[in-house]
């Protein structure tokens, strides 16, 4: 069994008329103003043993451009338009389509995304972003002076450094009865922001952040923390945070806790 994920590029707006040939950034192509999106769409199963491919992707291509296109095109601009409930339509659409759909992750912006399971159509996750800067101190008072270098290394300077830091809640929220979310960006925004971001954003985690006091703040152990910190509130406003990754630079990240493999 293999997982094989397509992402699939369009624009849709006032004027589509440009089919274009660029697939890589989006076809139909932008023309004006608009919006363009993003599908990851993955599907799962075994490989034939002559061509050893499982899924041919222009098929996938196709099935997003004739099933899923439409139902965003002819929402677009619609006001109450709710990105959930237009999901669940696309991943109808496209179970239709194609084998072995396992999930469409739909990309509004280069942030902000909704995910659908098929096999769990009555919740969608929701993801968004979020930054702050903050310094921190690398130190295990367990460890020597010469140990903490050679595990740290300029890590461990007594005066610090610091991170712009990353993290992306994602929230499993169920679809209500009209087929929306029953909880939303702006709940997800409002409650990182006052959890997170103003607990973290432009401090010093070893001395300004009480959780971190006796805790080397790793960036295993942000994610922890964020995650702990941030999960009742997500709860009590109805949802469930399903992890929360946070990217200490652009090549070094950290889920917590870590998504179930299967």
């Amino acid at each position: 069994m293999l997982e094989l994920t397509r992402t699939v590029r369009f624009a849709v707006g006032p004027d589509v008329s440009c089919a274009g040939v660029n697939g890589f950034a989006g076809r139909p192509a932008m023309v004006g103003l608009g919006a363009h999106y993003e599908l990851d769409i993955a599907c799962r199963g075994d490989a034939d043993a002559e061509t050893g491919y499982f899924l041919n992707i222009k098929r996938i291509d196709e099935a997003a451009r004739a099933g899923a296109l439409p139902i965003i095109a002819e929402a677009f601009g619609k006001a109450g338009a709710d990105p959930a409930s237009l999901l669940t339509a696309i991943v109808s659409a496209l179970d239709a389509r194609l084998p072995g759909l396992r999930s469409v992750r739909w990309r509004l912006t280069p942030t902000y995304s909704f995910e659908m399971e098929r096999t769990a159509m009555t919740h969608v996750l929701i993801r968004q972003s979020f930054e702050f800067a903050a310094s921190h101190r690398l130190y295990a008072p367990t460890l020597s002076e010469d140990e903490n270098l050679a595990v740290f290394g300029k890590c461990t300077n007594p005066a610090g450094h610091g991170h712009n830091y990353r993290v992306e809640p994602c929230v499993r929220v169920e679809v209500g009865g009209t087929g929306a979310a029953t909880f939303s960006l702006r709940d997800l925004e409002r409650l990182t922001n006052d959890h997170l971001i103003e607990h973290l954003d432009h401090k010093h985690l070893n001395t300004d952040v009480p959780e971190f006091r006796d805790v080397n703040p790793s960036v295993e152990n942000i994610a922890r923390i964020c995650y702990e910190r941030l999960a009742p509130a997500i709860e009590a406003a109805g949802a469930m945070l399903e992890h929360v990754t946070v990217w200490e630079t652009e090549k070094t990240s950290c889920v917590y806790p870590a998504p179930t493999v299967g």
